[in-house]
């Protein structure tokens, strides 16, 4: 009898928990069975891992009874992430390996039939999850060469590729069993590869609606712009993200993570802002995660990003109440019979609606064709409580062709962006975070009135009928414009300011 041990990971939502791969060889009717609540895609790796090293011209125990256990019992395991530490557990118990130098290491990888390895999902969580245990100071993680570039984002690992499973095998017998295939993985520098986003300097007119998304973007406030077709919504919207300021070590590796659960992130992107827009056909699963095992949805995928929702009464009206929530806590939990899975939802909602079904409602340009009870009913798909946890709501108004044609190119985002981050240094310095996250006694000490500011927001708020909730947020908004215009203390202008973007979708 012979038994070998190897080190792996398991995904359950962003966590990476260690898998202990456990390969027993006995003698007995030829057999290979696979425990340890093993999802199907696992299961089948007992097909793969025999055809990948008989194909690899390795010798397969085919006269043995091999057993293999997952450990711990309880976690779930998806994925063919299994099939590399299950080849090399097999090899080592079979005596063609070392197992003291096989300890060394954690592997995750999926074989082709010819031994090939193909990328995993989840290496940046997995990596992640590496570096903060107590493993790093004995082993390096081995991937496939795709994830292992993607896992080398992370900082103080020792990170290994190969393509095949002969790489490991051969670098594993080496004498003084050298790491697979020689690395360190070189990167280049990610922010100088991105693609440039698309920039505010496009956007002709609509002052208003870009001063609105400056104030949205320093403050981190969500934004619901309203007005007819063909106004430029979509435009400014998707030129949001340019304005952001960049994103912090581990705000990128957070954002990067998430994405890497579902394979949607790349390389190229590292460190720039995701923009995430979702068909309005989407429902309340794809927008807040769901599935088994759990997988991030949209919201979580626009961690440290932007969420834009166009057409945004269109959306159902079940995954526009999910977002309540995570708009509020910035994370989303995932509950089911078993165990619970949370993702991160840090994300700036951009939505974007037309006023009415015709979408003409106010135009200078053409007459609206439906009646009050339309209207009504239209934005009344918009519930108050979802409305009330938007921050910024402000109106694009239609531009005459002519006026559109005589305008100026509009300020660059790289202006805007330089006013932004002096803005929300001053808010990190003064309070360690964004206004829109600042409640309790840190918004009482921080957005102070003075005798007169106070008595002209307690009469706006009791003449438009706010929720606690909205008066808070509209009191978060002044700060904000009061951070842009450098001052320390919140003044009755900055407060008015807030107050019209309180009153596009106003219900008393």
């Amino acid at each position: 009898m012979s038994l070998a041990v190897i080190h792996s990971r398991a995904l359950h939502a962003l966590e990476a928990a260690e898998v202990t791969v456990e390969v027993h060889l006995a003698n007995g009717l030829p057999s290979f069975t696979l425990v340890g609540l093993a999802d199907t895609e696992v299961k089948e790796a007992r097909e793969r891992v025999r055809a990948a090293i008989q194909n690899s011209g390795l010798a397969f125990p085919t006269n043995k009874r091999i057993t293999v256990n997952l450990a711990p019992a309880d976690l779930p395991k998806e994925s063919g992430r299994f099939d590399l530490p299950i080849a090399l557990g097999i090899l080592a118990a079979s005596g063609q390996l070392d197992a003291a130098q096989v300890d060394r290491f954690e592997f995750a990888g999926e074989l082709s039939l010819g031994g090939e390895l193909r990328p995993v999902r989840g290496a940046l969580a997995m990596a992640l999850a590496l570096a903060r245990s107590r493993a790093p100071t004995t082993r390096a993680l081995v991937l496939p060469h795709a994830s292992a570039r993607e896992a080398a984002l992370v900082e103080g690992l020792a990170i290994h590729g190969a393509a095949h499973l002969l790489d490991v095998v051969g670098a594993l017998q080496a004498p003084g069993a050298n790491p697979p295939v020689p690395l360190p993985l070189t990167l280049a520098d990610p922010r100088t590869a991105a693609p440039a986003l698309p920039d505010m300097r496009d956007v002709k007119g609509q002052a208003a609606a870009k001063r609105a998304l400056e104030v949205a973007a320093t403050g981190g406030h969500s934004v619901l712009m309203m007005g007819s077709p063909g106004t430029g919504k979509s435009m400014l919207a998707q030129r949001f993200a340019g304005l952001l300021p960049p994103m912090s070590q581990d705000d990128a590796l957070e954002s990067a993570a998430v994405l890497s659960l579902t394979g949607a992130f790349t390389h190229e992107r590292w460190g720039q802002r995701v923009l995430r827009s979702p068909h309005h056909t989407a429902s309340s699963v794809a927008l807040v995660g769901g599935g088994s095992p759990p997988r991030p949805g949209e919201i979580s995928l626009a961690h440290h990003g932007v969420l834009f929702l166009d057409e945004f009464p269109e959306f159902q009206r079940a995954a526009l109440e999910a977002l309540r929530e995570p708009l509020e806590t910035g994370r989303i939990v995932i509950s089911r019979a078993a165990r619970q899975a949370e993702f991160p939802a840090r994300f700036q909602l951009i939505a974007a609606m037309n006023p009415c079904p015709c979408g003409h409602l106010g135009s200078v340009l053409h007459a609206c064709r439906c009646t009050p009870d339309a209207v009504a009913r239209y934005q009344g798909r918009i519930s108050g409580p979802l409305l009330d946890r938007i921050d910024v709501q402000v109106e694009v108004p239609a531009v005459a062709p002519e006026a559109l044609s005589a305008a100026p190119d509009g300020e660059p985002s790289a202006v805007i962006a330089q006013r932004v981050a002096a803005a929300r240094a001053l808010a990190q310095a003064r309070q360690g975070c964004v206004n829109a996250m600042l409640s309790g006694d840190a918004l009482d000490t921080h957005a102070a009135l003075d005798e007169a500011s106070a008595k002209f927001l307690q009469t706006a708020a009791a003449r438009l009928g706010w929720s606690a909730r909205g008066f808070h947020r509209v009191l978060r908004v002044a700060r904000t414009i009061a951070d842009l215009a450098g001052r320390d203390a919140i003044a009755t202008p900055h407060l008015a300011e807030a107050i019209q973007y309180r009153r596009v979708l106003h219900r008393p």
